[in-house]
């Protein structure tokens, strides 16, 4: 992996996600992985990029599946403060599932020299899924930082996982075996 190609996609380490409107306490299981992930990213110098829901209220066809979650503006579609987002992170606000959908997550991406993404967040089948599939579809090595992704379920969980590897030829790494390849 060629950390001068590679970025983090954090995809929606809300507070909404985590212990808000859409709870989900596995998600909080992953919290010290992916904030560990994240600080030897950034002292590797490899790019954080969070794709956030932020969704307009009574606008978003999402919201009629899932309810008020994540509300542009609101603390519950902030980042969870234990990751820390700082002021060298990027922030991509995203109102589907996939961060790429109608974003510019992909402008941001070529515009860094990006190759691979590691994916890391909630959930593996659904907003990681279709973030993956279209990160696939334009081309994008893909990494998913196993330990640092979850869903609401392990069998949610475990079918999201091997549908990325299966589909978009994900590879799979632990947070210890990427911060490995990181040097940090």
């Amino acid at each position: 992996m060629e950390k001068n190609k590679t970025a983090i996609l954090v995809v929606d380490m809300l507070n909404d996600f985590v212990t808000g409107a859409l709870k989900c306490d596995r998600g909080l299981a992953i919290v010290p992985k992916t904030a560990e992930l994240l600080r030897g990213a950034r002292k590797a110098g490899i790019p954080v990029i969070f794709c956030n829901d932020a969704h307009i209220k009574g606008v978003d066809h999402e919201l009629k599946l899932w309810g008020d979650h994540a509300i542009a503006g609101t603390k519950g579609a902030e980042v969870i403060p234990e990751l820390e987002l700082c002021e060298q992170d990027y922030v991509v606000p995203k109102r589907r599932y996939s961060g790429f959908f109608h974003t510019d997550l992909d402008l941001l991406l070529r515009e860094l020299g990006i190759d691979t993404v590691i994916m890391t967040g909630l959930h593996a089948h659904m907003c990681v899924r279709h973030t993956s599939a279209d990160a696939y579809c334009l081309g994008y090595r893909v990494v998913v930082a196993t330990d640092a992704t979850d869903s609401f379920t392990e069998e949610d969980y475990v079918s999201g996982i091997q549908y990325l590897k299966n589909v978009y030829g994900a590879e799979l790494y632990t947070v210890d075996e990427l911060l490995r390849e990181f040097g940090v």
